[in-house]
């Protein structure tokens, strides 16, 4: 995984996450306050899942294999979903049930009353600064997307979910400031509740998100609308004359399958038509800044020239 798909904001977020979490727990420890612990659990599960995330970076980076052809790539989806699947358990469930429990047995926030609320300012500060160099790195590779269409369409995992972590991270902490607020102004433990319950229903809005995400990016996507465009728009040159029909499907972030069905001059000899292929695909990888397996078939394109199992031409592709 490069710097620009996201390791600084990673390393960013792991950073601050883990300070935040040691913090969080001792001001759990001194006052008892249920929005410490779920913000603190928040934050050791935070850490796990940008630890998980540089896991997959490594492991996607693996040599493919003889049982594993076209690589490694898709290992940081399946860490990305794992990352889901701990925020939604470990970060939000738990909140969730740590809410329950002060609700039904609520004590008021009696000793140390500065503490929490200057580990959460401490923390929305620095939670801020690790929001900010997500921002700042996914300002890099956006292009002119708002950032919630770039969290919908990246197929890098890491910056959406280093945003999303951050952004629940947050509100979260405003959250725990609030109930940490009103539990000390009128001395009823239930607002604490109130801010732990908050809490964990964020936490697995945001894991539910991410769950779907990750999903759709582990059963396969077609390149980005740009990519598809550069590609069939590269393909035709001399002896490639059009596009009949094109796939491409991502095999990680930053590699990418393209199939296509291209149509070659009528007559063209066996040794023309390979040079068209070989050139066609230097255009390809020239037209595009990723890692792609290209496979092209040539045949003579005539009006009704079937098409592989009734999906759309090239040029209708869904975007």
């Amino acid at each position: 995984m490069s710097a620009s798909g996201g390791t600084r904001a990673v390393i960013a977020a792991l950073t601050a996450n883990l300070g935040i979490a040691v913090a969080k727990a001792v001001a759990y420890f001194l006052t008892g306050s249920s929005s410490m612990l779920a913000e603190a659990i928040h934050s050791v599960a935070d850490s796990g899942n940008q630890v998980l995330l540089l896991v997959g970076g490594r492991r996607a980076q693996r040599r493919a294999s003889q049982v594993h052809q076209f690589g490694y790539g898709r290992a940081r989806y399946i860490y990305g979903f794992i990352v889901s699947i701990v925020l939604f358990s470990v970060g939000g469930l738990f909140a969730l049930y740590e809410a329950w429990h002060k609700f039904s047995d609520p004590h008021p926030i009696d000793t140390w009353q500065w503490v929490p609320v200057a580990v959460l300012l401490v923390a929305i500060a620095l939670e801020g600064r690790s929001f900010w160099v997500a921002v700042h790195e996914a300002g890099e590779v956006r292009g002119r997307r708002s950032l919630p269409d770039f969290v919908r369409a990246s197929r890098a995992p890491e910056l959406p979910v280093i945003l999303l972590e951050d952004f629940g991270a947050l509100i979260g902490l405003v959250f725990g400031l609030f109930g940490v607020s009103m539990t000390l102004a009128t001395h009823d433990g239930r607002w604490d509740a109130v801010g732990s319950a908050a809490i964990g229903v964020l936490l697995v809005c945001i894991a539910i998100f991410l769950a779907r995400e990750m999903n759709s990016m582990l059963l396969g996507e077609s390149a980005m609308p740009e990519h598809h465009r550069a590609i069939e728009e590269a393909l035709p040159g001399e002896g490639v004359e059009r596009v009949i029909y094109m796939r491409t499907l991502h095999l990680g972030p930053d590699e990418l399958l393209v199939a296509a069905k291209v149509a070659v001059p009528v007559g063209a000899g066996a040794e023309q038509v390979a040079a068209a292929i070989d050139a066609a695909e230097e255009r390809v990888r020239a037209a595009v800044p990723l890692k792609a397996q290209i496979y092209l078939e040539p045949d003579i394109f005539h009006e009704g020239l079937a098409r592989d199992d009734g999906a759309a031409p090239a040029a209708q592709q869904p975007q």
